[in-house]
C-alpha cells in the first residue's frame, strides 16, 4: 500500500519585546494586556511593576490636600501646615460639601467653611465673611470721605443769602437732595458730586476694612432718605475704629441725606461671599461658579470673581479695574469642574466649557465652547501634564490643549466609569475611578509614550502634586500616601499581574506551540508564575513557577500543549522585569 509523503510542518517563531500596556478594546495588539495589576511604563519597552508607594501621614479625618511650600491638609477641625496643627474651627457637618482649599498668595482659603489662614503668619486667620448687628443708637450724618462732618452747612430749598466762601448748602429743592459749596471768587454754588454718609455705632468698624463691599439692612422705614441703602450692596469708603472706645467707631458709605438722623432699632452690616459650587485662583483673584438657588433664594447660573488681590470681597463695584466681577450664563446644566489653565479661568459643564478672557472687569469676555466637558461628580479629575489638561468626561478621558478635547481612553474598553480623582506625576496622569459595580481602579496614562496601565484598586479621594511628589488620600484607610515613595514605605512586596488577550485569534489553522521562552530578571526572593488558558476554556493552568536569585537576566522555557488559541497570565511578587516573550510553533491544518 502506497502512502503519501507528508512534509515536515513549517516552524515559525515570533518575539514580543515591546510591551504596550493596558488595552481592553477589541483592537488590542501583540504585547498589550487585557488585564493587569500594579504594572507601569517605567521600564518601557520592558514590563515591570510600579514603584513602591509611601505613607506620608495618618490623620484622623483628612478631607482635602493643597500644595504650598509643603503639603497642607485639613484634619477634622484643623488645618495642618508643614506638620503643624492649627485649630480653624472647621465644620464637621456631614451634610456640607466636601472640604476644598484654594491658595492665593501666602493665604489658604478653606471652603465651604469660608475661612482663611496666612501660611507665613499662622495668627493671621479668620472668617472671610463678617457680620455686625448694632445695639443702642445708630446715627447717620453727611460727611467727607474721611468721616469729617461739614460745618456751616445750611439745609433749605433756596440758597442762603450772603454766604461766605466755603459755605455748604444742602439743596432740598430736588429729590434726592444735593450738596453744594459756595465759591466767593466765582460767586457760584458748585455741586459736590461725591457725597458720603457717616454711620456711627459702637463697634461698627471692628470687623471691616476700607473699601469692603457690604450689604446694609435694618434701616428704619421712617428714614426714607436712607431707603436706597436698605438691602443693597455698597462700599465702605472709610472705616474708623476708636482706639480708646468702640463708641467712637464709624463707617462711611456713598450717599446724602438732608439732616442727621438716628434710629434705635438694630442695623445689620454684612460682608458676604457667594455660595459657590467650585472655586479656583487666577491672576490674583478667586473665581467661582454657581448653578441653582443662591443664598438669597434666587435662581442663578453665574461666574464670580473676587476683588483684585482681596479674597474677602465679592461685591465691590466701583467701576475701576480692581472691582469684583460677576456674569450670568445662558448655557443649561450644573457646573462640573473649574481650573486655572494656561492663566485663564475655565469652567466646565458636561456638554460645554466657558473660558474667561481679559485682564480686568470692563474687558472680561466669556468664550463658550460646545464639546465634551467634565462628567458630573468628576470635578477632581482635572489635572495638567506637560501643559495639556486631562479630565474625565462622560465618554471617557479627554485631553484638552486649548482647542477641542480629544478622547484618549479607548484602551480602557467599554466599561462606564464614574467619579474620578486625578493628579500629575513624572509625565503621567493618575486617575482613580469606579466601575459600574462600584469597584475602584487606579489607572495611569503615560503622556510621552501614550500608554495606559492599571495599577490596583486604590480608591483615592483626592490627589495633590507638591515638591516633586504626588500625594493622595486613600479612602480605604484614610491615610495620606505618596506615589513616588516619600515617607514610610508601604509594607510587603508588590504583587503584580499581566494577562494577555487571545494569542492566535487571527489564525484560521490549528497550531502547536512547542515552546514559549520568557526572558526576564528577578531580584532575590521575588517570585513569578505563568498560567495558560487553552482555547478560552475559562480555567487557568499553571505551567511554571520561578524564584529569583539575582537581577541577572535569564530565560524561562514553557511548553504548552496543542491548542487552537491560548492566553497567558503572569503573576509576580517583588521586583522583576520581563524583557521579551518568544513563541515557537508549528502551523497545523484547519482540523485540530
Amino acid at each position: 500500500m502506497l502512502l503519501p509523503n507528508l512534509g515536515e510542518p513549517a516552524l515559525s517563531r515570533s518575539v514580543t519585546d515591546v510591551f504596550g500596556g493596558y488595552n481592553r478594546s477589541a483592537t488590542y495588539a501583540d504585547g498589550e494586556f487585557t488585564n493587569m495589576e500594579n504594572l507601569s511604563s517605567d521600564s518601557y519597552p520592558m514590563l515591570s511593576p510600579r514603584k513602591v508607594r509611601g505613607i506620608y501621614a495618618a490623620p484622623r479625618e483628612a478631607s482635602c490636600l493643597i500644595a504650598k511650600d509643603s503639603l497642607c491638609y485639613t484634619d477634622g477641625t484643623d488645618i495642618v501646615i508643614n506638620g503643624y496643627h492649627v485649630d480653624m474651627g472647621l465644620s464637621k457637618d456631614p451634610d456640607m460639601l466636601p472640604k476644598r482649599a484654594v491658595s492665593m498668595g501666602a493665604y489658604l482659603i478653606i471652603l465651604p467653611d469660608k475661612k482663611y489662614i496666612n501660611t507665613k503668619d499662622l495668627t493671621d486667620k479668620g472668617d472671610i465673611e463678617a457680620s455686625f448687628t448694632s445695639y443702642g443708637t445708630v446715627t447717620f450724618s453727611n460727611c467727607s470721605i474721611d468721616g469729617s462732618e461739614y460745618e456751616n452747612c445750611t439745609v433749605s430749598v433756596s440758597a442762603p443769602e450772603s454766604p461766605e466762601n466755603g459755605t455748604y448748602w444742602v439743596d432740598t429743592s430736588s429729590s434726592p437732595c444735593v450738596l453744594k459749596e459756595y465759591s466767593a471768587s466765582s460767586g457760584v454754588w458748585a455741586e459736590i458730586e461725591s457725597t458720603y454718609i457717616k454711620i456711627s455705632s459702637p463697634g461698627i468698624a471692628r470687623l471691616f476694612s476700607e473699601y469692603d463691599g457690604v450689604r446694609i439692612s435694618g434701616i428704619d422705614e421712617n428714614n426714607t432718605e436712607l431707603s436706597d441703602l436698605e438691602g443693597g450692596d455698597t462700599v465702605l469708603c472709610s472705616v474708623y475704629c476708636d482706639p480708646d472706645s468702640p463708641a467712637g467707631d464709624y463707617i462711611v458709605v456713598p450717599g446724602i441725606i438732608s439732616v442727621p438722623v438716628s434710629q434705635s432699632s438694630a442695623l445689620s452690616i454684612k460682608r458676604m461671599m457667594p455660595d459657590m459650587d467650585m472655586v479656583i485662583e487666577s491672576e490674583n483673584r478667586l473665581w467661582g461658579c454657581k448653578y441653582g438657588i443662591s443664598r438669597e433664594g434666587e435662581t442663578v447660573n453665574e461666574i464670580y470673581a473676587s476683588k483684585l488681590g482681596d479674597f474677602k470681597n465679592w461685591n465691590v463695584f466701583m467701576g475701576i479695574s480692581t472691582d469684583s466681577y460677576r456674569v450670568s450664563l445662558g448655557t443649561d446644566g450644573q457646573f462640573t469642574g473649574a481650573v486655572n489653565y494656561l492663566g485663564y479661568p475655565v469652567f466646565f459643564k458636561e456638554n460645554c466649557f466657558h473660558k474667561l478672557h481679559g485682564s480686568y472687569p470692563a474687558n472680561y469676555r466669556v468664550q463658550t465652547t460646545l464639546g465634551r466637558g467634565v462628567m458630573r461628580g468628576a470635578e477632581d479629575s482635572l489635572a495638567a501634564v506637560n501643559e495639556v489638561l486631562y479630565y474625565k468626561s462622560r465618554d471617557g478621558i479627554c485631553a484638552y490643549d486649548g482647542s477641542l478635547p480629544v478622547n484618549i481612553s479607548e484602551p480602557l474598553g467599554h466599561t462606564a466609569y464614574t467619579s474620578g480623582a486625578a493628579g500629575a506625576y513624572d509625565n503621567k496622569y493618575y486617575i482613580s475611578m469606579k466601575d459600574q459595580s462600584g469597584a475602584p481602579h487606579l489607572f495611569v496614562y503615560d503622556t510621552l509614550r501614550r500608554l495606559w496601565h492599571r495599577e490596583d484598586s486604590t480608591d483615592a479621594a483626592v490627589f495633590c502634586s507638591c515638591g516633586g511628589e504626588l500625594y493622595f488620600i486613600d479612602r480605604k484607610d484614610g491615610m495620606i500616601k505618596t506615589v513616588g515613595g516619600t515617607g514610610k514605605k508601604e509594607p510587603g512586596d508588590i504583587k503584580w499581574m499581566a494577562e494577555t488577550g487571545i494569542i492566535g485569534r487571527y489564525s484560521t489553522d490549528s497550531k502547536t506551540v512547542s515552546r514559549l521562552s520568557v526572558k526576564m530578571s528577578l531580584s532575590e526572593g521575588s517570585r513569578i508564575a505563568f498560567f495558560i488558558r487553552y482555547d478560552s476554556s475559562g480555567s487557568w493552568e499553571k505551567v511554571m513557577d520561578v524564584v529569583g536569585h539575582s537581577l541577572d537576566s535569564f530565560t524561562v522555557p514553557i511548553r504548552p500543549r496543542r491548542c487552537d488559541q491560548f492566553s497567558l497570565r503572569i503573576l509576580g511578587e517583588g521586583e522583576g522585569t520581563v524583557h521579551s516573550i518568544s513563541k515557537t510553533y508549528y502551523e497545523g491544518s484547519e482540523v485540530k
